[in-house]
């Protein structure tokens, strides 16, 4: 019988397609539909197909092994019963949990689930294939979990890509490749993500990366605004002939959206197509963190303030859980060039695993820091080992030793080497520190045929640390520490092969502490001759060292000559030359305050606010205040300032979340120059007022905050209303204030009206200010064609925070831009007009008589607080929508995501979810649908939701869910922490519409229980009327969770959506 890892080498291997798509398609129980699938691929060329098993790691133990057990089971019968060899894959995806999320980790618990449902698998598969992974610490537990239960069992990597061409947790491919090859998977390939002709260049990128086979199953294109997929068999096999030409992969099928036509056509290009020859395997030495390293032909500077032992501060830090500032700390070594950052926690008076664990934890959510590799240092075996549960790439663990003995030794280095990391091995053996060249070299050659001979590590992932000794001590017997280190560098380089070496430098010079003129000197001189020898990686802190050919030449002289031990007399010398130096400083303290404090007041202001710093906000407007008049300091200082950053924001150089610091620390500087102000309030220069407001029936601020942030940043006098604000208020403050604009924003579909009564309320009072609309509901075609026509100034569409600006900038500096855009509004009228929109009016017809109902097991409203655990449901936030509400693109942040994901899991008892869920009776009559004898009216678009309710009798569920932040935002803008504010409004925007969806899927996998369906909010475009929201909160008796109604139906909190779930296959938005 030819095993899986046979038929690869000789021909492209045909995956089978998609599973979801085609149960929506047949008929019969699941198990049936599950058998005719596997039957359907199988009939048109598929190889391998997979087990139906792919969310089957949820729930408790029997239940996982049940339905793996079943559905393998079944594969396996049809796959035997074919004609011809076909294999199958057990199908694993990544579960509900993202490790990478989790502060409290999850990594066993984790694995120990994948180890549950691989063991059930094992007997009835030919390979293991997990697949639309986005997250690599996920990954990393599944892949440890297959090499406890089935070591023997080949596996297949498959992950999921953003357009970027990184995963979703952010680590590029590159990084991801050397991550996962440590676990000689049988292939690694690319599945889900986007369409075929979109997945090419990355699979390419992937094709010439891997010495692993690849493996490619897109789906059948990127779904459309109804969540389906178009591209058809033949489209789709046409983007794909580049994979077959061009020879990028070993095996190919099919992902959302494909069916056995799809394959079928896949299936004949395989026959043509000769398989992708693997690269050779490279024996560099390869570490990750969102990014690869490659150690070869480089020195690797290995940053050190982050380790308890070498750093008072940061020890501080930790011990007092500072862990901001400890992360700042981290942040700053990279910045000034470390490559990997070293992290130890090892104190007496420190949980050293737990704060490891959550150290690394923070590290990995901040982009800038964990873009580099991590070495997880400790002399604690279970600190190390908690360690590597926190890391989604490649680690080196520093470190294991000799010292206890061989089978210690090997225990320790097959389960680094299982959990796919490097390791530093120090020469220690049972008898001690290594001290001498020959002790030295004798243990470096015994660990290096162990490692090598015995668990096969591979030889360019063991880095070794000769032990770097203190010099200058005053003993001979110390005098050859420094060379014989040097010389042990050259042996390993020259006998060992591939072997890398690193040192800890610091301990070097321990003889001079308190002068660092000679100590940064002996770093640098001991380095210049450890990197000739071969040195390839050191742990040193950069702001120690001096150019080797600056230093002084006496001191060089003197220090070389007790670094290569080049006479009897040269500790005494340098000691001696050590008295007579001032201890200056040759470099920068690594944690000194920056350069610009050194600068003039007026500039330390304008850097602060650039900068978004408010450490020293009130010394400097302390300071300013002695030669400045306050109103001078605003106008001249700070505003020069914010003028700054508004010119670079509009150029695309600054981005919302740094500007929204920006006026935070204006907003400060102020609070402390308004007592001041009141005296000289009639010289100042006038600044143009722009108004801004929510209208009256709406609560949604957060882009009328953004707005008023980036319209002072450019120079305006920003009135902001609030929410909730009535026309006669509105006009009344702006006419009084003599505005120069009025800003209207709205999120709901009543607010068009409150606009259009504030237009007609100006037009009544015959009033020439300019009003600017924006917000989710309006749109230019709305603007120009029902608000615009009832006023005589213009009235504008903004689309965003910087547009907005634009057009208050225009009308104020430009006397003609009002008569050019109420022209240009009308124009747009005209053509409109002439398209003459043709009106539909469709329904979707259903075979009620054959069409199943999905009956539930009880009726009626429930509370869902106790299901709505805070890391369950973070994992289903949209954070590309957080990043566009910030107006920043998805791949650029990285650090925005980092910064939420802090004021996400630092605070959990802050995020209070509340939620009613329920199902009940129903039955479609006419244009409404009666859900538990109450009336809803639909309204017909293209088609209406109560096509998709049964006439004859039906179930329909309902639900309403709230995240309740309004005391914290509160408490936040009271003490003037606008960005803060504003951070957790967005997320709890993201987090109410994750608890939206997870309860979706919740009420569609447990306690309702059906196949296909969608929950439509009340404001989607398919249930537009906000007035069903107070009967749909009567019949889930909701009164209980908070939500209160406006009388235009706004929710407060504003992080509230209500809406129906309808369980029916032909469902859709519209």
């Amino acid at each position: 019988m030819k095993l899986i890892k046979d038929a690869i080498k000789q021909r492209v291997l045909v995956l089978d397609g998609a599973m979801g798509t085609m149960l929506q398609r047949l008929t019969g129980t699941e198990y049936e539909k599950v058998k005719q699938v596997h039957q359907l691929y199988i009939e048109v060329g598929a190889d391998i197909i997979s087990t139906h098993t792919f969310v089957a790691n949820e729930g408790d133990d029997d239940a996982i092994v049940q339905r793996n057990v079943t559905y393998g089971q079944l594969a396996r019968q049809v796959a035997d019963a074919a004609s011809r060899k076909v294999y199958v894959a057990g199908s694993i995806g990544p579960s509900n949990k993202t490790l990478t999320l989790a502060d409290q980790g999850g990594f066993e618990e984790l694995c120990r689930r994948y180890s549950v449902q691989i063991k059930a698998l094992r007997p009835y598969v030919d390979v293991l294939l997990f697949e639309t992974f986005f997250d690599t610490l996920n990954l990393k537990a599944a892949l440890v979990a297959a090499k406890n239960q089935a070591p023997d069992v080949p596996v297949m990597v498959s992950v999921t890509l953003e357009k970027s061409g990184r995963l979703l947790s952010g680590q590029t491919l590159e990084a991801l490749v050397a991550t996962v090859e440590p676990f000689k998977p049988l292939s690694i390939g690319l599945n889900c993500s986007f369409g075929a002709a979109d997945m090419l260049p990355h699979l390419a990128t992937l094709s010439s990366l891997t010495s692993c086979y690849v493996s490619v199953h897109p789906n059948a294109g990127l779904p459309n605004a109804l969540g389906e997929y178009d591209e058809t068999p033949a489209s789709m096999a046409q983007a794909m002939q580049p994979y077959f030409e061009r020879q990028l992969v070993n095996i190919v099928g099919g992902c959302c959206g494909t069916t056995p036509q799809h394959i079928a056509l896949l299936a004949e290009m395989a026959q043509k197509t000769a398989p992708r020859v693997p690269v050779a395997p490279k024996q560099a030495c390869y570490l990750t963190g969102l990014e690869l390293l490659c150690v070869d032909n480089q020195f690797v500077n290995v940053g050190e303030r982050t380790n308890v032992a070498g750093s008072k501060k940061f020890a501080r830090l930790i011990a007092e859980k500072k862990y901001d500032e400890a992360l700042t700390i981290a942040r700053k070594q990279v910045e000034g060039g470390a490559l990997v950052i070293d992290v130890c926690m090892d104190d007496a008076m420190l949980d050293a695993s737990a704060e490891m664990a959550h150290f690394l934890f923070l590290m990995g959510n901040e982009p800038t820091i964990a873009r580099v590799p991590v070495m997880i240092d400790s002399s604690r075996w279970e600190v190390l080992q908690k360690g590597l549960q926190y890391v989604q790439g490649k680690a080196i663990v520093n470190s294991i030793s000799l010292k206890e003995g061989e089978e210690v030794f090997l225990e320790r280095a097959s389960y680094i080497q299982k959990m796919g990391a490097a390791v530093v091995v120090m020469a220690f053996d049972e008898e001690g520190q290594a001290t001498t060249y020959a002790k030295r070299i004798q243990v470096c050659h015994r660990a290096y045929q162990l490692l090598t001979e015995k668990l096969h590590f591979p030889p360019q992932d063991i880095v070794f640390d000769p032990n770097v000794l203190t010099l200058a001590t005053g003993m001979p017997e110390h005098n050859s520490y420094g060379v014989d280190f040097i010389e042990t560098v050259r042996y390993i380089k020259q006998n060992l092969p591939h072997a890398k070496v690193s040192g800890g430098i610091s301990n070097l010079s321990f003889a001079f502490r308190g002068n660092n003129v000679v100590r940064e000197a002996m770093h640098s001189v001991f380095l210049y001759h450890a990197i000739q020898a071969g040195l390839d990686m050191a742990i040193v802190n950069p702001a120690q060292l001096q150019i080797y050919s600056q230093i002084e030449p006496t001191l060089l002289a003197k220090v070389e000559a007790v670094i290569l031990n080049t006479h009897p007399n040269a500790t005494d010398q340098l000691i001696a030359y050590a008295k007579t130096l001032q201890n200056t400083e040759t470099v920068a303290k690594a944690e000194q305050t920056d350069l610009w404090r050194s600068t003039s007041v007026q500039d330390r202001l304008v850097h602060a606010l650039m900068h978004g710093i408010t450490e020293f906000i009130q010394a400097d407007v302390n300071e300013a205040l002695q030669t400045h008049r306050p109103i001078q300091l605003i106008e001249e200082v700070l505003m020069k300032g914010m003028t700054q950053v508004g010119k670079l924001f509009g150029e695309g150089k600054m981005f919302l979340p740094q500007v929204v610091k920006t006026a935070q620390v204006m907003k400060k500087a102020v609070s402390f120059i308004e007592p001041l102000l009141q005296q000289e309030a009639q010289n100042s220069t006038h600044r143009p007022k722009v108004l801004l407001a929510t209208v009256k029936g709406d609560v949604h601020d957060i882009g009328k905050n953004i707005v008023g942030v980036v319209l002072a940043c450019n120079g305006y006098d920003v009135i902001d209303l609030g929410v909730m604000v009535p026309k006669e208020t509105i006009v009344r403050t702006a006419t009084e204030q003599q505005v120069v604009a009025i800003c209207l924003s709205g999120l709901i579909t009543p607010s068009l009206a409150e606009m259009a009564q504030v237009a007609e309320e100006l037009q009544r009072l015959g009033c020439q200010i300019p009003l600017i609309v924006g917000g989710a509901t309006t749109s230019l075609a709305h603007t120009a064609l029902k608000l615009d026509p009832l006023y005589s100034a213009p009235v504008l569409h903004s689309n965003d925070a910087s547009h907005n600006v634009a057009l208050v900038n225009e009308l104020v500096a430009d006397k003609d831009a009002a008569a050019r855009y109420k022209q240009e509004y009308a124009q747009i009228r005209v053509q409109y007009e002439q398209k003459q929109p043709i009106e539909t009016n469709k329904r979707v017809v259903v075979d009620w008589e054959n069409e199943p109902i999905f009956v539930p097991t009880e009726v009626g409203a429930w509370r869902v607080d106790d299901f709505l655990p805070l890391k369950e449901v973070a994992s289903y936030i949209n954070w590309k929508a957080y990043a566009q509400a910030w107006k920043i693109k998805f791949d650029q942040a990285g650090d925005l995501i980092a910064e939420a994901k802090k004021y996400l899991f630092n605070n959990p008892t802050c995020w209070q979810m509340r939620g009613r869920v329920g199902v009940f009776p129903a039955i479609a009559v006419g244009e409404t649908i009666e859900i538990g004898g109450r009336v809803f009216p639909m309204e017909r678009r293209d088609c209406s939701l109560a096509d998709f309710v049964s006439p004859y009798g039906d179930y329909v569920g309902a639900f309403a869910v709230t995240v309740d932040v309004m005391e914290w935002i509160a408490q936040l803008q009271a003490n003037n922490e606008t960005y803060a504010a504003m951070v957790v409004q967005l997320l709890a925007d993201r987090l109410v519409e994750a608890c939206s969806e997870y309860l979706f899927e919740t009420m569609k996998n447990q306690w309702w229980g059906f196949d296909a369906g969608i929950r439509p909010a009340v404001g989607y475009p398919c249930l537009p009327n906000h007035q069903l929201k107070q009967p749909l909160f009567d019949l889930l008796e909701a009164s209980d969770l908070g939500i209160t109604l406006t009388e235009s139906g706004a929710m407060l909190p504003q992080a509230s959506v209500c809406g129906l779930y309808l369980a029916n296959k032909h469902a859709k938005y519209f």
